[in-house]
């Protein structure tokens, strides 16, 4: 009889770390995706499809072959650079030891 409160504890432990962990990762797809929307929007010559994750670094290839004698606008800098950090820190987090069970039990994969 003393052995449930802790197995029920633990449980609880284990399931809120779960969501929590679960959320920061759609957190972090989501805001990729809402960064590659933005670009999409910004820039119509690229063609990168609106709600769809796009590859940062085919992104600023099209950037610098389209803005070869212009600069390219701070504005598409700052989401670039921001779409490559997010990029980065997710694939850090699936990486790391806890956090790689969850994103293996939910089906997260590395950008």
């Amino acid at each position: 009889m003393g052995f449930i409160p802790i197995f029920l504890t633990m449980g609880g432990a284990c399931l809120l770390f779960f969501l929590t962990v679960r959320t920061t990762m759609q957190r972090k797809l989501n805001l990729q995706r809402e960064i590659s929307s933005k670009l999409a929007l910004a820039h119509p010559e690229l063609e990168i499809v609106l709600g769809e994750m796009a590859n940062p670094d085919s992104i600023s290839e099209k950037l610098k072959a389209q803005y070869q004698d212009k600069k390219i606008p701070k504005k598409s800098l700052e989401l670039m650079r921001t779409l490559k950090v997010n990029r980065l820190q997710y694939n850090q987090l699936i990486k790391k030891a806890p956090y790689n069970w969850v994103a293996k039990i939910s089906g997260y994969s590395s950008i």
